[in-house]
C-alpha cells in the first residue's frame, strides 16, 4: 500500500513539473512572439533622378586695368578705356540696362630694389574697374567673351573672364526631381520586397542628397555637390534616401 502511495505521488509530481514547464514555455513563445511583431521592419533604399537643362542666363565679366605714375593720368586713361570697352559691349547688341561697372580701385606701385624687396618710394598708380554684363541671350555672351580680346589692339589692357552659364529655375526643378526620385526608390523598394516575399508599407523616412549639376555626360560628383558653370546644356542629378515599413 504504501508502494502504490509512493508512485502516485512521484506521477503527481512528474504531472505538476511537466505542467509547469508547459506554462512556462507558453508564456516564453508568446513573449517571443510580441517582441517579434512589435518590431517594425524598414528598408533603406536610394532613389535617383535625372534631367538634361539649357542654361538661360550668360553672366560675362572683364577687368580693365591702367597704370600710371600719376594718378590723374592713371584714372583718365581707366575712364576713357571703359566707356570704349561699354560702346564695344553696346555695340554687339547688349542692353545698357544689363550692364554693370564696379567702383574705382587703386593701388600704389613700389619701387623695387636691386634685391627684389619692395621700398617705401611710390613710383605709380594701379587702377581697374569690372564690368558685368547679364543676359538671356546665351550667344551673345558667348560672342562678348570670344570678341574682347579684340579690344588690346586698341591699347586697352583687358582681363576677360569665362563665361558663366545658369539656370534660374532651378529651385522649382529641384522639387520636382526629389518628387522623381522618391517615386524611384519605392519601386526599387518594391521590387526588393517583392523578391522576398513582403510589401512595402508607408513612408518612414526620407533624407535629401546633394545636387550633382554637371555637363552633359560628366560622370563627376562630389560630396558637397557640383555646380557646372562652364557649359550652357548641363546634366542634373538628384538623390534621396528614403526607409519605408515592410509589411
Amino acid at each position: 500500500m504504501k508502494e502504490n502511495d509512493s508512485n502516485t505521488g512521484g506521477l503527481f509530481m512528474l504531472g505538476f513539473f511537466l505542467a509547469v514547464g508547459l506554462i512556462v514555455s507558453a508564456m516564453f513563445l508568446s513573449g517571443a512572439f510580441k517582441t517579434v511583431k512589435s518590431n517594425d521592419q524598414t528598408i533603406e533604399i536610394k532613389g535617383y533622378a535625372e534631367k538634361n537643362i539649357v542654361s538661360d542666363l550668360g553672366v560675362w565679366h572683364c577687368n580693365i586695368r591702367t597704370r600710371s605714375a600719376d594718378m590723374v593720368t592713371a584714372y583718365n586713361k581707366l575712364k576713357s578705356d571703359i566707356q570704349m570697352t561699354k560702346n564695344y559691349i553696346l555695340s554687339k547688341g547688349v542692353k545698357i540696362d544689363d550692364i554693370t561697372i564696379s567702383s574705382v580701385n587703386s593701388q600704389k606701385i613700389f619701387k623695387v630694389n636691386d634685391d627684389g624687396n619692395y621700398t617705401n618710394l611710390i613710383i605709380g598708380y594701379e587702377l581697374d574697374q569690372t564690368i558685368k554684363v547679364s543676359t538671356k541671350d546665351i550667344k551673345l555672351i558667348q560672342l562678348l567673351a570670344n570678341e574682347a580680346t579684340s579690344l588690346i589692339e586698341n591699347g586697352i589692357e583687358i582681363f576677360s573672364e569665362p563665361p558663366q552659364f545658369f539656370f534660374t529655375k532651378l529651385n522649382d526643378l529641384k522639387v520636382k526631381m526629389l518628387g522623381e526620385a522618391t517615386k524611384d526608390a519605392k519601386v526599387r523598394a518594391e521590387q526588393l520586397a517583392k523578391n522576398s516575399g513582403s510589401e512595402v508599407g508607408k513612408l518612414k523616412s526620407a533624407k535629401q542628397g546633394v545636387f550633382q549639376i554637371t555637363p552633359v555626360n560628366s560622370v563627376d560628383v562630389s560630396d558637397y555637390g557640383e555646380y557646372d558653370l562652364s557649359t550652357i546644356e548641363k546634366s542634373v542629378k538628384a538623390v534621396v534616401t528614403v526607409e519605408f515599413f515592410i509589411e
